[in-house]
Formats: structure tokens, sequence, C-alpha cells
């Protein structure tokens, strides 16, 4: 219900040939809009008043729930009666206690987390990661110890385009938030090089995720002073169709989350207790990405940034791994199918 729309896509996708494993989907409205998808036999309008009573209705061997992030008397009702998986995208969020929930209330947002004590059973979360018989993870790195199990849901659905000139893109995808990645270290680096009238080859800079307030100001002034080099940003949602376009044409993937993060007011860290989507983008579009150093990656298509980053792009544009050969849809399908059949032998 409150699922991440790619990642429901995908399951869906990677699970529709198989001879297995019969599976139904039950999405939010929002979610069936998202991926396009029309109610039928297999996918099911669903909602918090509605779920329980449709799942009662079939026999299932495993229910996954994509996201417990909310709906917690309804996740607790599902995992009482049923062999419960639960994605976990927060691994510290998960061992907040009844007490460390009742604090937080009232550190940010607190209308909206006293709705979710008051009405959708906040206080019920510790149990439903402990009642749920599997807690998965999407990235291999994050199964820190047996509690997790990495679930393969991400495989390359494109093929790197060869460089057919060059000047460099280099596309940095994501909301433009300072809050989750440092657009001022960006800013700074174009800057010192357009001073310094550098000689490397032009480079387009295409920040892939909608700009407000301050960002979008920042990045205009940006425009304005920089001569070398192409800027493109958006002030507006980036639609599907426009957001694979520049994926599809980047040389480069340059992700400089802040590693610290949060989430509920508590502390996560990227690559260690959260996963950035960018790791599945760049193994949906078959792209070598830059993350800052200190990510923890046991991917090798991940770079660490350097200081000298900015001429590091055309080398790290030429590198080479074979994405279909490890993440082709029938491989990430098979090792789905695996994690699938053990859960059900557990």
């Amino acid at each position: 219900m409150d699922t991440h729309a790619e990642i429901a896509g995908n399951f869906r996708e990677l699970m529709e040939d198989s001879a297995e494993f019969a599976v139904e989907y039950f999405f939010a409205e929002k979610i069936m809009r998202q991926l396009n998808y029309r109610e039928d036999k297999i996918v099911q309008i669903s909602n918090p008043k509605m779920i329980f009573s449709q799942l009662k209705k079939g026999h299932f061997d495993l229910v996954i729930i994509g996201t417990v992030h909310r709906y917690f008397n309804v996740f607790h009702q599902i995992t009482k009666h049923f062999n419960t998986a639960v994605i976990v995208h927060n691994l510290n969020f998960t061992k907040l206690t009844k007490g460390k929930l009742l604090h937080k209330i009232f550190v940010d947002q607190t209308l909206y987390r006293l709705k979710l004590l008051l009405k959708e059973g906040l206080l019920k979360m510790p149990e439903v990661f402990q009642k749920a018989s599997h807690r998965f993870v999407l990235e291999n790195s994050l199964a820190v110890d047996s509690h997790f199990q990495y679930l393969p849901v991400f495989y390359n659905k494109f093929s790197n385009e060869k460089k057919m000139s060059d000047s460099l893109l280099i596309v940095i995808p994501g909301t433009v938030s300072q809050s989750r990645r440092d657009y001022k270290k960006i800013v700074g680096l174009l800057e010192k090089k357009e001073q310094l009238n550098s000689e490397h080859p032009e480079k387009t800079f295409v920040f892939l995720g909608k700009a407000a307030g301050e960002e979008l100001q920042i990045l205009k002034e940006l425009k304005r002073k920089v001569k070398r080099n192409i800027l493109v940003f958006f002030n507006e949602k980036v639609p599907k169709s426009e957001f694979d376009f520049w994926m599809k044409k980047a040389d480069v993937l340059w992700c400089p989350v802040q590693l610290e993060t949060s989430f509920f007011s508590n502390r996560e860290q990227y690559g260690m207790t959260k996963m950035s989507g960018n790791i599945g983008d760049a193994i949906n579009f078959g792209k070598f990405v830059i993350f800052p150093e200190g990510f923890m990656s046991e991917v090798p298509f991940v770079v660490s940034e350097t200081e000298n980053v900015m001429e590091k792009f055309e080398e790290i544009s030429c590198l080479q791994y074979d994405f279909q050969a490890h993440y082709s849809r029938k491989k990430v399908s098979e090792s789905l199918h695996h994690v699938l059949r053990k859960c059900l032998s557990d």
C-alpha cells in the first residue's frame, strides 16, 4: 500500500513468467497510477481498510509487505495471521523501542506522528518487524546478519550506449535537495573549474530531479556563471520518459549523497543501514556510479569519489562491466525464485 512503485513493478516483471509461484498483488491506487496498471485477477486495488479481508479470502503461503512506515496496526494484524516478509528500507528504524518512538513524535512532524500514534498503531511497529518471519533488504551489503535476507529485485533493462562524442554527460539523479545530496559541493567544484578554465572536454551536467526554493536559485545562478559546461535542470517533477531519456544517455552517474541521513528523526547511513535508490538506477541503466568516499557497497560498478573527481569522469566513463552477465532479467529472476523458495521451506 505504501510501497515504492519501482520495486513493485520490478517484482511483478521478474515473477510474471513463473511456473513455480502464483503471485497476486494488492496495490494502492497511487501505485496503480504510477505503474499504469489496471485492476485484474492478479492485480487488485487495496487500502488499509480492505487489505486484511482481501488476504483472508486467499490461501497465501507468503505475504510480502513492501514498506512498513505507516499503517502499523494493519500490518501487525497481517503478521499475526500470515507467514509474512517485510522489506526493510531503514535498518536502524526497526530497532526503535516504544519509548524511543514516543520521544521521536515531538522531535519533528509532530501532528503527522501523533496521527500515526493515535490512528495507525505506531507503537506496534517493533512487533511488526519482530513477528515477521522474514526481513528483506534490497542490497546485499545490508544483510548484515541472519535477521536480514537479500531480496534481488533490480535487473538490467537497458544496455549502456556507446559514447559518440568527446563531450561527457554526467547525470545526477534524484530530487534536488541539499538535505539528501551535497549540491553545494557540486556547485563549488563547477565554479572552481570555470575559474581555472580547465582544458578538459566540455561536460553536460544534468540535475535529474525537481529543483525548488534555494536549490533552484543556486542552479539558476550557476548556469549564468558557467560558460564552458552545460547545465540542465528542472523546476517540475521529471516525467518517467524524460528521466529514462537522460539516464540512457548518461556516461556516468554522480550521486553525492549525504552519507549521514535520518528517518523518523533517527540516524541512518547510506550504504550501512539504508540503500540508495541510485544503486537500482545504475543496475537498471547499466551505468557506473560515483558515490562519496566512505559509501559502503560491495558492487563493482560503484566508484568512490576523489578530490579530483572532475578530472576522473572521462576515465570512469570508459570503465567496463557486464551488467547483463550479472543482472539480466533471467539471472535475477532465478535468484528471486531461490529466495522465495527458501522462505517457504524454512
